[in-house]
């Protein structure tokens, strides 16, 4: 974390942290913490990925879930979109550099998640 967000953590919130009910920052931390959000970041991390890819990928969501997702995370410009022009249409999604940065971190989560689900009281193969 910055040292200005340290800061804010340690003295009283101002109106311009996440800690405000009025933060925008709040809008983007609900797209990038969300499940499928973190999921998507990081299965693009991997490569740029077609919709049909992506969503055989990151199995269990919806069509509508992953292109509600892909449309915050492009909005908040974490991913790229690009519209190949052919025929049949070829649409390919990617990171931006702030996309890899932001996967970058969150990769590191997703890894401890998993290496200590068992250590949490959620019961092994349980969904959500």
């Amino acid at each position: 974390m910055s040292e200005s967000i340290w800061a804010a953590i340690r003295s009283e919130p101002p109106a311009t942290t996440p800690f405000s009910s009025n933060c925008p920052s709040r809008v983007v931390l609900d797209h990038v913490t969300s499940k499928w959000g973190v999921l998507v970041l990081v299965a693009l991390s991997r490569d740029s990925m077609r919709w049909g890819e992506l969503h055989r990928y990151v199995e269990g969501i919806s069509e509508k879930m992953l292109a509600q997702t892909l449309r915050q995370l492009e909005s908040d410009g974490f991913v790229l979109r690009e519209s190949m022009g052919t025929v049949p249409p070829r649409v390919d999604y990617s990171l931006t550099a702030l996309g890899q940065e932001l996967a970058a971190l969150l990769i590191p989560l997703v890894q401890w998640v998993g290496d200590n689900v068992g250590r949490t009281t959620v019961p092994l193969g349980a969904t959500a």
